[in-house]
């Protein structure tokens, strides 16, 4: 491979003992099983194209973040499963799995992942959305001030956002997770400088990259802030508890808005060479700082071993 610089459209994220690329046809899970072999589920996603409206700008940014849930949370529980599997010994399947499996079938998975990818948002949305605003509104006792009430909010939201990511990082599982994070953000490094994807080239690349979903979670933390700042205190309604219940219809219906324009903001970082965008960007990649770890190579092994089944054949099919 040249060196040729090249910013790719394939991203990935780190999953139970392996790392899951998603290119732009194919998507690739690998994982180290316990014998120290790699294991990797190969999926074809198709050249499915989505329709004009699907395309616009914000619009494309919400249609990327469902998908992206999706697969991520498929390729999640298969990581998760196989290694399951191999701690057990291929322990027999509970009653309440074999009935499960005789009900549902084959779309039992589908029902599963859906069912999760539900339960994700409601805790992300009650945890980051929901928490801060009912913490706002004992500073909206002390003060009359919109502007005050919905800043404190903000920082709350920034805070949580901060210590949920501080204090899971120490857990022991969940470190594992993060070097296999720092694996997938090198070798995608690596191949965007247009060096061939060896453990030694991917090793001296850094583990901090402007396209991470953690960039992509900073500033929906950011931008919410500020799009919330533009929503009325609602003072014409006269009961305190409707004015209230509003407030927080009004954010929930704003989040797919915050999040079709947090992708196009991560899109810009993510191709763009400005001074100022990397500056927008640095926020971003100090979180990275506590969302990754620096992997040894079997784990850069098992990242490239992801990322090799979905570089298209052309660049024109690879373009951010």
């Amino acid at each position: 491979m040249s060196k040729e610089q090249h910013i790719t459209s394939i991203g990935g994220q780190a999953v139970m003992e392996g790392v899951m690329m998603r290119g732009p046809h194919k998507t690739a899970t690998a994982v180290r099983r316990p014998d120290g072999e790699i294991e990797c589920k190969i999926e074809d996603i198709g050249t499915k194209k989505h329709s004009a409206f699907a395309k616009l700008p914000v619009i494309r940014g919400c249609v990327n973040f469902v998908e992206s849930l999706v697969i991520g949370m498929r390729s999640l529980m298969w990581s998760a499963e196989f290694v399951d599997l191999e701690a057990d010994g291929g322990a027999e399947e509970s009653k309440l799995d074999k009935w499960l499996e005789e009900k549902f079938g084959e779309k039992l998975k589908d029902y599963i992942i859906g069912f999760s990818v539900f339960i994700s948002i409601i805790f992300s949305v009650g945890l980051f959305m929901v928490l801060p605003w009912l913490v706002s509104l004992l500073i909206g006792a002390f003060t009359d001030s919109h502007f005050l009430v919905t800043a404190g909010e903000g920082a709350i939201r920034l805070l949580i956002f901060i210590g949920y990511m501080l204090l899971v990082s120490r857990m022991k599982e969940i470190k594992r997770v993060f070097e296999y994070h720092g694996a997938e953000h090198k070798t995608i490094a690596c191949y965007e400088a247009g060096e061939e994807l060896t453990v030694e080239n991917v090793r001296k690349y850094t583990r901090l990259h402007p396209r991470c979903g953690t960039s992509f979670l900073l500033f929906v933390m950011v931008i919410s802030i500020l799009i919330f700042f533009l929503i009325p205190p609602f003072e014409m309604i006269a009961n305190v508890v409707l004015r209230k219940l509003m407030a927080i219809i009004v954010r929930l219906c704003l989040m797919p808005v915050v999040a079709g324009l947090s992708y196009e903001v991560i899109k810009l970082a993510g191709r763009s060479r400005n001074k100022c965008v990397s500056w927008l960007s640095k926020p971003g990649l100090w979180m990275q700082k506590i969302t990754t770890r620096e992997p040894d190579d079997s784990q850069i092994e098992v990242a490239i071993a992801s990322m090799k089944p979905c570089i298209p054949e052309s660049k024109e099919d690879d373009k951010w």
